[in-house]
């Protein structure tokens, strides 16, 4: 896809950019990438293009240590669906299609991470959530900021975004021989030490299983690197990192389509939200175990973590962003956003309570509903069902990885989505935990009173609790 062609449409017909961008996005996530189309990465010498494990003892010019960017893991598919397909397409993954990732170049199987993968499912909510926090956190930033600069004195401000505690962040006013509007010669000197669950800079990263990026573009073009071997131009421009003889694999505009059309794609549901529309039949007294488990499920406080509903004000998902921090001015490239196309005033939107393309079904009494799109509230922004709180939190030692590669902690994590859960096992980062019941026994750190809750119910309580879980679905409601 051709981004200033899309450019183009986006101003004459905005509503047919979104459709085009997602039905490319839709052929790019099923296709078959061969090796002269850029699959696949010299991995060694011997021809070699794809491997399950890191390998990190090729190191010569051109082999798999040398690759730029550093690769972590792979390549190890020549599609997104080899990996996203349980229960169909765009899901999660069984055991078999773990990553293992050496993002240290350790080449030390004890260090490798595991990941288990994850369904692709409406994740342009996600970044929604994410974008309308951090621009909470970031104007009371600015907030004490300036306070402090008046006053002349240090202040603290407790940070909230949609209900949810980020710590405090204190401040002091500072002097700067450069005059700044509205505080002359003051700066704020900003202490994060007492900042939790996010990082310093206060922007919410949910994508990939760490939290290591803001937007789905950088998450998506990271993940094509490392499992596929396909490199996109805005990450290496024209040169051929994987060295494997090709260039321009993914274009700027390949990179918007798989975009919007991971962040398009129908939301999670539920059996009881399916049967009371009379799209599934639940046998008898299925209906009130679900219901006593959801019951149960916030009696042991797991929704103070795995948070049921977040809103967002702006149902309005845009490709590339608005929000600061969710849009690079330049690439990793090098080049501007400018110079790739990447305008935020001709941007590709669509609305998350309206515009999902699929799951469009017709009730028996006639009505018309778009089960792919998330509800809307009485102010026209959107209800997500996410059970996230959008924070990272330290789940103990059972849940720790082997290293820590980013420096927030090796057992840290932010609260992983419950949307689907019940039709994404194997469950937990790695997929060690068979069952939902394993799942949540693993949990420690600031979960433990959680698992402990759990942990002293009588079993038919816990089987309740489960199958609240298994509730929450994934399900293909276009016909065939």
């Amino acid at each position: 896809m051709n981004q200033f062609r899309l450019n183009e449409i986006v101003r004459e017909d905005p509503r047919k950019a979104f459709e085009e961008a997602f039905e490319a996005g839709d052929e790019l996530t099923e296709a078959m990438f061969t090796i002269e189309r850029g699959a696949g990465a010299m991995v060694g010498r011997d021809g070699q293009r794809f491997t399950r494990m890191p390998r990190a003892d090729l190191n010569a010019d051109g082999e798999w240590t040398t690759h730029l960017p550093a690769r972590e893991a792979g390549p190890v598919a020549q599609s997104c669906i080899a990996c996203h397909a349980a229960p169909y397409g765009n899901g999660a993954g069984p055991n078999p299609m773990n990553g293992i990732v050496d993002p240290l170049h350790s080449g030390d199987p004890k260090k490798f991470l595991v990941r288990n993968t994850p369904h692709l499912f409406a994740l342009g909510a996600v970044q929604r959530i994410a974008e309308e926090m951090t621009a909470e956190l970031k104007a009371q930033e600015a907030g004490l900021g300036r306070s402090v600069c008046e006053t002349g004195k240090s202040g603290s401000v407790s940070l909230v975004a949609k209900g949810v505690s980020f710590g405090i962040l204190a401040a002091s006013p500072a002097l700067t021989p450069t005059p700044t509007p509205g505080n002359g010669n003051c700066v704020a000197a900003f202490d994060t030490g007492m900042v939790e669950g996010v990082d310093a800079d206060l922007i919410i990263k949910m994508f990939g299983w760490k939290g290591a990026h803001a937007s789905l573009r950088t998450f998506t073009r990271h993940a094509a690197h490392n499992e596929l071997g396909m490199q996109a131009v805005e990450l290496v421009g024209e040169t051929d990192g994987d060295h494997d003889g090709v260039t321009n694999e993914l274009t700027i505009g390949d990179l918007t389509a798989l975009t919007i059309y991971m962040a398009a794609l129908e939301r999670p549901t539920s059996k009881l939200e399916l049967a009371e529309l009379g799209l599934m039949e639940l046998g008898d007294g299925e209906a009130a175990e679900i219901r006593k488990g959801e019951a149960l499920f916030a009696k042991a406080q797991c929704s103070s973590c795995h948070m049921p509903v977040l809103e967002v004000v702006d149902p309005m998902f845009r490709e590339p962003s608005r929000q600061a921090g969710f849009f690079e001015t330049t690439l990793p490239s090098g080049q501007t956003a400018l110079e790739a196309g990447l305008l935020q005033d001709a941007a590709v939107t669509f609305d998350l309570t309206a515009d999902s393309p699929n799951n469009h079904v017709v009730l028996a009494n006639g009505d018309a509903r778009n089960l792919g799109a998330f509800p809307k509230t009485a102010s026209g922004g959107a209800r997500i069902a996410w059970y996230s709180d959008f924070k990272r939190h330290d789940m103990g030692e059972k849940l720790a990885d082997p290293v820590d590669v980013h420096g927030f902690g090796a057992s840290v994590w932010p609260t992983r989505s419950l949307a689907g859960v019940g039709s994404t096992g194997p469950w937990l980062h790695n997929g060690n935990a068979t069952t939902l019941h394993d799942a949540i026994i693993a949990h420690g750190g600031e979960a433990e009173a959680s698992r402990s809750a759990y942990e002293a119910l009588p079993t038919p309580d816990r089987q309740a609790l489960v199958a609240f879980l298994e509730n929450l679905i994934l399900q293909d409601l276009d016909p065939k």
